[in-house]
């Protein structure tokens, strides 16, 4: 995110956070709609959603379609306190994604070997055959690569592991490239490396399924822990 969004948006939570604590907003509370907190911050509407879903999704307010936006049901202190920290945040680097990829997958696959469906399997295949097409023709497959591990986060049958995902997401696939994480003899081995990961979850193997995920690993932690930004 370009560095000049990000301070809009950090003084939006400031200006939000000051809103509630002037007008004593308790939980359950409405907040004012998009469109007087635009005019009153004097910021886009675009950003101002963007800091009203970054305080959604920790759990700060709720938003209800054709309703509004609500404060949740923590107290004051608390909500003060987690806006602070979400502002204390700083932009996680390309090794902290894939530490948390790491730590989120591992356990992940274990669940998601026990728990697939007939649906996730399927979906699981068919992500890994477009992964394989446009590595024999050649092409980058770095997005086809994540969206199998994406299906294996959604076969876990854990939301927050499947959310956590999501949500980092995006910025490994901006930034696969640019480290150079992944070479051509990587990415073929990567076909018989999640053949056995998508084997093991569906003979429901948590721990081969694990072991399996950690070989398919082995070049992120190298990245991760023998060499040096």
């Amino acid at each position: 995110m370009d560095n000049k969004i990000q301070e809009i948006q950090k003084q939006i939570l400031l200006n939000l956070k000051e809103l509630i604590n002037l007008k004593n907003l308790e939980p359950g509370d409405k907040l004012p709609s998009e469109r007087m907190l635009s005019e009153k911050f004097n910021v886009s509407r675009s950003n101002l959603r963007q800091s009203l879903q970054t305080l959604e999704y920790f759990g700060i307010v709720k938003s209800i379609p054709q309703s509004g936006t609500f404060i949740a049901d923590i107290g004051v202190t608390a909500l003060n306190g987690m806006i602070d920290d979400i502002l204390g945040l700083p932009v996680p680097s390309f090794k902290d994604l894939v530490e948390a990829r790491i730590f989120l997958e591992l356990k992940g696959v274990k669940l998601a070997a026990l728990r697939r469906t007939v649906d996730d399997l399927i979906h699981m295949e068919n992500s890994l055959a477009d992964y394989s097409e446009k590595v024999i023709r050649g092409e980058d497959a770095v997005q086809e690569d994540l969206l199998f591990h994406l299906a294996i986060a959604r076969a876990s049958g854990n939301p927050t592991i499947n959310t956590f995902m999501l949500k980092i997401t995006p910025e490994i696939i901006t930034n696969f490239e640019k480290h150079h994480v992944c070479d051509k003899d990587t990415a073929f081995r990567g076909i018989q490396e999640h053949k056995a990961i998508l084997d093991a979850i569906k003979n429901q193997d948590p721990a081969k399924a694990k072991d399996a995920m950690k070989e398919h690993f082995g070049i992120l932690y190298q990245y991760c822990y023998n060499t040096e930004e």
